[in-house]
């Protein structure tokens, strides 16, 4: 089987999906682009959409479709999770969670060497059309970073020690996934516990969040 990650170093579908793949210790090729390259992704699925995993020449988008396929044994419990009944509260709290890790975070990704002038420019234009200019979210740090530590007390309070269970399963890898690209943000420090437990799925995973800046 050969597999292909076109994928976006900051993005956390992204992260799920080398999350995955390390965990299930699969060989693959890591193609990052560059994030104003519309002709890649539309080429290969239609829609301009990361993470892309091709297989064997077929490309898929949707991170967890991903993972599902890829993962033939069933190792992560993928489909428990989806049809488990705290999956829902899950997904929510992820959003809440995302939407403030991206207006935080956002300010930094952009001088990570994933981005040259050019989709420098493009990622900030885009994003400022959502949730306005940068320079007004690092305004706002301490609220976003408050919000963060809330949802986050809630997430550390349910591992035992993984994600309600005593065994690592892909509740794991998207909460991991979501807030690791905190790492960025000086300004903001985990707690003891969650940074072990981040660390320890790290290396579960075999995962180098940087190593792809440097491919």
């Amino acid at each position: 089987m050969k597999l292909t990650l076109y994928h976006y170093v900051h993005c956390p579908f992204c992260v799920r999906v080398r999350m995955a793949l390390g965990f299930l210790k699969l060989p693959y090729e890591s193609i990052v682009v560059p994030y104003n390259d519309e002709t890649t992704p539309i080429k290969l699925t239609g829609v301009k959409m990361l993470p892309i995993m091709e297989i064997d020449g077929k490309a898929m988008n949707e991170s967890l479709d991903i993972i599902e396929v890829l993962d033939k044994e069933n190792k992560l419990k993928t489909k428990e999770m989806k049809n488990s009944p705290e999956y829902p509260e899950f997904e929510a709290l992820l959003g809440r969670l995302g939407s403030d890790v991206h207006s935080l975070a956002m300010p930094y990704w952009i001088w990570t060497p994933e981005f040259n002038e050019t989709s420098r420019a493009y990622f900030q234009k885009k994003k400022e059309q959502k949730r306005g200019p940068f320079k007004d979210l690092v305004k706002k740090q301490t609220q976003f970073a408050d919000n963060i530590r809330k949802e986050l007390e809630v997430l550390e309070n349910k591992l035992r020690p993984y994600y309600l269970s005593e065994k690592f399963t892909a509740y794991d890898i998207l909460l991991a996934s979501h807030i690791w690209g905190l790492y960025v943000v000086p300004e903001f420090q985990f707690s003891e516990g969650l940074h072990k437990y981040l660390q320890n799925v790290k290396g579960i995973c075999e995962f180098n969040y940087h190593q792809d800046f440097w491919r």
